[in-house]
């Protein structure tokens, strides 16, 4: 039976080891996560066998973990590290390309065995040899276990940004509301938190064995970073979908967003996706002139829009510098409440998203198909006498229950308003409206000023890289 302590357990082993240590959370995951991932992987071809018995395992005999790992008395020391090492890592990364090898091969394209103790990694081995991926309840204890292990990720530096506060994935999705049938994308998926968010809600409209089956037909994702794609993958497995082939590792934003048409186009979007970077030299190239940047979060809107069915619904998480940016943001916001009606934006607490990023941000719900007219506004506040979210106190489910009861119902109070599309026009699309229920205090934090500052500074660089493109691309059509 697997216990809360489970896996405080098996990483307590691997602090001993040399090749990890105490602090390192990432190679922690890395290491776990390939391990896991076989582990399942075998359990689900085991099944599947038995169903049916021509069945044929995507992983050769000599590599499954039941022929190599499962005897707790197998291979240790030494010899287990160099079959690891010099054998299964290298051959599961050049298993022939074809289709039931295509997942197999990206988990391991870049994942490592960090141990270098073959005797504790035995030990480790042995405690995941306790799981029975087959069985409903381990399968379901694990999975509460492994929510525990991906939120690890929100203080682990670079990586935090692959993760989303579950209490945001939950109501993002809940508002959006997918229906059972209809196609769901996360096309920056990460760790595939919006997605088993999606997932919870569809099995609750399950009936038959073949609405699961539909079920694992609708959930698509794309990430471009291999950590967090393999812990995706896992989670999806976990979450029932057995062949998750439809979780892509690749970057969305590397295609011609013209090339997009039909057969890409899906009934809903939930999304965080990176923001505060910039993608590579030419990937704005793949967006038409006037929405080119290198802002990600910005592409991804482009790209969001596009991908949406007419009657199509969105849940997004943005940061503030999208609604009060100007030049190409102006753009792409006035093609937005053009395409799409932006109903609803949630403005939350700065401190969500840390100790990863400090930037405010917000969730923004639209629909495709008819313009905008009037925009709903609500500030999430901290809970009473909180001054920030933090890793030991993070947002919470319940917090979320007021704007629930507020959504279906909507009114103006001390913190909903609406704007006019008028007003918003004569803003020139700056969406940053501040509750208007709240008098400004002259008091400032000199941490917001800080980071607000840098916004602006980054604002500043990228405008100045669109005119600096414009320019270059009119004097090469002058020269013509």
């Amino acid at each position: 039976m697997i216990t809360q302590g489970f896996i405080k357990s098996i990483q307590d082993i691997m602090r001993k080891d040399r090749g990890i240590g105490t602090g390192d959370v990432v190679r922690q995951l890395d290491q776990l996560i390939w391990m896991i991932f076989l582990k399942a992987f075998d359990d689900i071809e085991k099944q599947k066998k038995f169903i049916d018995s021509n069945y044929k395992p995507v992983v050769p005999e000599k590599y499954r973990w039941s022929t190599w790992a499962a005897a707790e008395d197998g291979a240790t020391g030494g010899k287990l590290l160099d079959f690891i090492n010099n054998n299964l890592m290298i051959a599961l990364r050049d298993l022939p390309a074809k289709d039931g090898n295509a997942i197999i091969r990206v988990a391991f394209e870049e994942s490592h065995n960090y141990m270098k103790d073959g005797t504790l990694l035995r030990q480790v081995i042995n405690k995941i040899n306790t799981i029975n991926f087959n069985s409903s309840d381990d399968r379901h204890t694990f999975n509460d276990l492994y929510e525990t292990l991906l939120s690890s990720l929100q203080s682990a530096g670079d990586a935090g940004e692959y993760y989303t506060p579950r209490a945001v994935t939950k109501f993002v999705t809940e508002m959006v509301a997918p229906k059972l049938g209809e196609s769901i994308l996360d096309p920056a998926c990460g760790t595939g938190g919006f997605l088993s968010s999606a997932i919870d809600i569809l099995h609750a409209q399950a009936k038959t064995p073949e609405d699961m089956t539909l079920i694992e037909e609708s959930i698509r994702g794309i990430e471009k970073m291999q950590l967090p794609y393999s812990l995706c993958i896992v989670n999806m497995m976990l979450h029932g979908i057995e062949d998750p082939v439809n979780i892509r590792y690749d970057n969305t934003l590397s295609r011609p967003l013209i090339s997009y048409g039909p057969k890409d186009y899906v009934d809903t979007i939930i999304a965080n996706p990176p923001f505060g970077g910039q993608e590579v030299d030419g990937i704005e190239k793949n967006f038409p002139s006037n929405f080119r940047t290198r802002e990600t979060a910005d592409l991804f809107l482009v790209l969001m829009i596009r991908l949406l069915k007419n009657g199509g619904r969105a849940g997004i998480v943005l940061p503030d510098g999208t609604l009060f940016g100007e030049g190409v943001k102006t753009r792409i916001k006035e093609h937005l409440l053009q395409e799409c009606n932006l109903h609803t934006i949630v403005r939350l607490p700065r401190s969500v998203f840390a100790p990863y990023t400090s930037i405010a941000t917000n969730l923004l719900f639209f629909t495709k198909g008819t313009p905008t007219k009037e925009i709903w506004y609500y500030e999430h506040q901290l809970p009473e006498g909180a001054k920030a979210y933090n890793k030991t106190k993070p947002i919470k489910d319940e917090e979320f229950n007021p704007l629930k009861e507020w959504w279906s119902d909507r009114k103006e109070t001390d913190q909903a308003w609406k704007v006019s599309i008028e007003e918003i026009k004569k803003l020139d699309y700056n969406l940053d409206i501040k509750n208007p229920n709240i008098k400004e205090v002259d008091e400032l934090d000199p941490e917001e000023v800080l980071v607000s500052y840098r916004a602006r500074q980054a604002e500043v660089k990228n405008t100045l890289e669109q005119i600096k493109t414009e320019l270059i691309e009119a004097l090469a059509h002058h020269d013509r």
